[in-house]
This record gives C-alpha cells, sequence and structure tokens, in this order.
C-alpha cells in the first residue's frame, strides 16, 4: 500500500513527492467537550480519518500526502463544558500560516486545509484569502462535512448533516473508534438541533456559549446512530472531497495568475 502519511515518511521521498507536484491536505479539527458519550478528540480523529481516506482513493492517481493533524481550534463556545482548548483568532492564524508556509518550503504547491470543525468555518473562509495572498500560493480551505453534505442528507434519520455529537458523529465514530463511545450514556446524548448552514449567514449575531443552547453538549439526536451509518456517512465525504480534487479543483484557475 503506498504510504500518504507526511509523518511516516522520510524527507527524501517527501521531496520526490513535492516534485511530482503532490497535493497535501492539511487535517484540522478541534479537541472540544462532545457531550457525555464522545471523547474531546471527535473531530481531531474523524477529519484525519477523511483525509486518510480520501488519500487513499486518489494515491493511484494523484501524488497526495497528508499533513499531521492541528488538533487545536477555536473553541471558545464549547468550553463551559470543560475538556476544552482554544486558540484566539491571530493564533490561529498564525499557526496555520506557518504550517502552510512549512509545506510550501518542502517543495509543494498545492495545499488543502481540510476541515472538521463547525467552529472552524467562518474563519477559514476568511483566511483563504489571506493565506493565498501573504503565501503567494493557491492555498484551498474546505469543510468535509459540508463538501459530503448532499449525500449525508439521505443517510441520516433526524439532521440533515453533522450538528454535533449527534447521530452523524456518533455514527462515525461507531465506525472508525468503537472503543471510545460510551454506549452506556447514549440514552442522555440528545439536544436541540443546530443549523451549522444557518449559523453563517451574515445576520444580525452575539457570541452564545453552547451551554445556553444544550445542557448536554449535544446537539441533535445520538441514539439514532449506528456503525453502519457511520462507514456511509465516511465513504460519501470520502467520496465527495476525492471526487472534487481528482477534478483539478481549485486549483485550474487559481495556479494561472500564481507563482509556480
Amino acid at each position: 500500500m503506498t504510504e500518504i502519511a507526511w509523518n511516516r515518511m522520510s524527507a527524501e521521498r517527501l521531496r520526490a513527492l513535492a516534485t511530482a507536484d503532490a497535493i497535501v491536505l492539511l487535517p484540522v479539527g478541534s479537541t472540544e467537550q462532545h457531550g457525555p458519550h464522545l471523547p474531546t478528540g471527535v473531530d481531531d480523529f474523524l477529519c484525519s480519518e477523511v483525509c486518510r481516506r480520501v488519500a487513499a482513493q486518489l494515491a493511484p492517481d494523484c501524488p497526495v500526502v497528508v499533513a499531521p493533524t492541528l488538533w487545536c481550534g477555536l473553541a471558545d463556545h464549547h468550553v463551559a463544558f470543560g475538556g476544552t482548548f482554544s486558540l484566539s483568532l491571530a493564533t490561529y492564524y498564525a499557526v496555520l500560516k506557518d504550517l502552510c508556509r512549512s509545506i510550501l518550503n518542502a517543495g509543494f504547491r498545492r495545499i488543502v486545509i481540510v476541515n472538521g470543525h463547525g467552529g472552524n468555518i467562518q474563519a477559514l473562509a476568511t483566511f483563504t484569502g489571506e493565506l493565498t495572498r501573504e503565501l503567494n500560493a493557491p492555498i484551498a480551505t474546505v469543510t468535509y462535512f459540508m463538501e459530503g453534505r448532499e449525500a449525508m442528507r439521505g443517510l441520516l434519520e433526524d439532521q440533515d448533516g453533522v450538528m454535533h455529537a449527534c447521530e452523524a458523529e456518533t455514527s462515525m465514530m461507531m465506525a472508525v473508534h468503537p472503543a471510545l463511545v460510551d454506549a452506556g450514556r447514549l440514552g442522555e446524548a440528545h439536544g436541540p438541533k443546530f443549523d451549522i448552514m444557518g449559523s453563517l449567514v451574515p445576520e444580525l449575531k452575539m457570541f452564545r456559549s453552547f451551554a445556553e443552547l444544550t445542557p448536554s453538549g449535544v446537539a441533535g439526536d445520538a441514539r439514532k446512530a449506528s456503525a453502519e451509518k457511520g462507514r456511509q456517512l465516511l465513504d460519501a465525504c470520502t467520496a465527495a472531497l476525492a471526487a472534487r480534487l481528482r477534478a483539478g479543483e481549485p486549483w485550474a484557475p487559481a495556479r494561472q495568475g500564481i507563482r509556480q
């Protein structure tokens, strides 16, 4: 099997992949509370798994490397529950810029920041332009569960996409890290629905702690979760993102005006 993990390869092998114009997937997640039944590393684990699967699909035809996952993001809204790390916006941007600069200094030119945490979405949308301008390279960003949203909708019983510690995230964790799911607490793992798309609409908003929205720390209903559903959800997200990258997006138009 072709090795795809950056930190499992030698520098010599990475130089060869950079020369071959390999895509680098940089997974970014969060370490934060995920209700009474899931570990704090859910976003880290699932985003890393999706990137691994995408790379495995692409590797036979398209050289690709999965960088080590950035496990900390923007999660102030989860702090009230404990167990949460969070960066300031300025620190998060600085860390991402330096990680991308390191990838570019290693000779790579195509970077996709693959996000697995809802709280990072708005910042990454803004960072895309800034990173591209400051680093003079076509940095792309994507949230894996938004890329696979249409396919996920048909697989979920009670929601349109990922919420938080919900049917979707719990199912995917059951599929890849079943030992980390506390099945004995699933009966408590439910809360009001949360519309990620609605949260991104530019209307009047104020910061609200997740503790104000749901006493359990869960948005959605994890009681509907299953490992089989999780496997299908992961397959759907992997297929959607792999198809996008295999088609040459987003670099085909972007690279025309950017130094190679």
